[in-house]
C-alpha cells in the first residue's frame, strides 16, 4: 500500500536522512519526494512511501513526528504515477490530442498537481455551468460561481455560501486559476485537504497558462 505523506521539517542537511531511517523503522520505502515549498528555516515536502501489507498508516505519522521540529500536515492513500516531468508529460498529452482536450486535461490534472478532482468551468447566458469534468469529479455541481470571471489563480473560499454542501462535508479545498483569456476556469478539489499552499497554487497558474497557449 502506498501513502502520500505531506510533511514539514527542518530546512537544513540531515533532515530528510533522519525522517528516511524514521519511516524506514516501521518498515516503510520512499518511493519518490518532491519539494513543495520552502520557507524560512523549513521545507514542505511531499513524500510517496509504501508499506508493508497489513501496516497501521498511523505508524508513520508517529516516526515521522517523532523527530524534532517535524510536522505531518497530511497522510493520504496514494495510487497515482510515479514520474518527475508530470507536467511536461500532460502538456504533450493535450497538444497531441485530437479531440476533447479539455477531457484530456481534466483527466490528467488530478495525477500531476495531487488532487481529488479537477473540472474546467465556463459562463454561459444562464450562470456557470461545468464543461468537463475528470472522472473522479462529483456529480454536484456548485450552482453559482461569484468569483468569476477569475484573473489569476488562487484558492477559494470553502465555507462560502455557493459551496456545494457535500463538498463541505468531505472538508474540500479549492484552487482554481483562468484559462488565459478565455473565460474558462480550472478547478481543483482537495477532499480532506491539505489545504493549497502557495507554491501549488502558483504552479497551478503556471500550468493553466501554458495549457491555454496550447488549446489556442
Amino acid at each position: 500500500m502506498s501513502y502520500l505523506l505531506r510533511v514539514q521539517l527542518p530546512d537544513r542537511p540531515g533532515s530528510l536522512g533522519s525522517l528516511a531511517l524514521a519511516l524506514g523503522s516501521v518498515g516503510a520505502d520512499i518511493l519518490s519526494l518532491d519539494v513543495v515549498e520552502r520557507g524560512d528555516g523549513f521545507a514542505i515536502d511531499d513524500i510517496v512511501v509504501e508499506v508493508p501489507s497489513g501496516a497501521l498508516p498511523d505508524t508513520l505519522i508517529t516516526a515521522a513526528e517523532s523527530l524534532a521540529d517535524v510536522l505531518v500536515d497530511s497522510l493520504r492513500p496514494y495510487s497515482g504515477m510515479l514520474d518527475t516531468h508530470r507536467e511536461l508529460e500532460l502538456i504533450d498529452q493535450v497538444a497531441s490530442a485530437h479531440d476533447d482536450r479539455l477531457q484530456v486535461l481534466v483527466d490528467g490534472v488530478p495525477r500531476v498537481l495531487r488532487v481529488g478532482w479537477s473540472t474546467v468551468i465556463d459562463m454561459g447566458p444562464s450562470g456557470a455551468y461545468r464543461v468537463v469534468g475528470s472522472q473522479s469529479a462529483p456529480s454536484t455541481q456548485a450552482s453559482a460561481t461569484p468569483w468569476m470571471p477569475l484573473e489569476k489563480p488562487c484558492t477559494l473560499d470553502t465555507e462560502a455560501d455557493w459551496v456545494p454542501q457535500i463538498w463541505k462535508d468531505m472538508d474540500t479545498k479549492l484552487a482554481a486559476a483562468p484559462l488565459g483569456d478565455t473565460g474558462k476556469v480550472l478547478l481543483l478539489g482537495r477532499p480532506g485537504g491539505p489545504d493549497f499552499r502557495p507554491s501549488e497554487v502558483a504552479r497551478l497558474g503556471y500550468l493553466a497558462g501554458i495549457i491555454a497557449t496550447v488549446l489556442g
